[in-house]
């Protein structure tokens, strides 16, 4: 185990606000490991619940969820999105409306769409 990697990464998902999602590789990138996304998913389980990270802020690229069908821990990812008021739509999330975008926040919203 890289420690200092996890840390790097628990750190990064800590401060996912409220609303907002992060793709796994969108917090590897954070985390300053370039695209080690899969890094990002075997540190989310071995955080320490003490911890209490938002970790159901964290999905695919495709803004689906990593979990399979029927495994409990995408019900409770799904529910606490929900509760979050971030809609899934067709199994995924809207990545354009619900990214995290990292020093925006106060953006007005035109400004985060992408080009088209």
């Amino acid at each position: 185990m890289n420690e200092q990697a996890y840390l790097r990464i628990w750190q990064v998902v800590a401060s996912i606000p409220r609303g907002r999602v992060a793709t796994y590789g969108q917090v590897a990138m954070l985390a300053g490991l370039g695209r080690r996304a899969r890094m990002v998913g075997y540190a989310l389980h071995k955080a320490p619940h003490a911890l209490d990270l938002p970790w159901h802020r964290v999905i695919n690229a495709q803004g689906r969820i990593a979990f399979p069908d029927g495994h409990d821990n995408r019900e409770r990812q799904i529910a606490r999105l929900r509760e979050e008021d971030i809609p899934l739509r067709q199994g995924r999330v809207d990545l354009v409306r619900f990214r995290w975008r990292p020093g925006t926040e106060s953006w007005p919203e035109e400004y985060l769409q992408p080009e088209r």
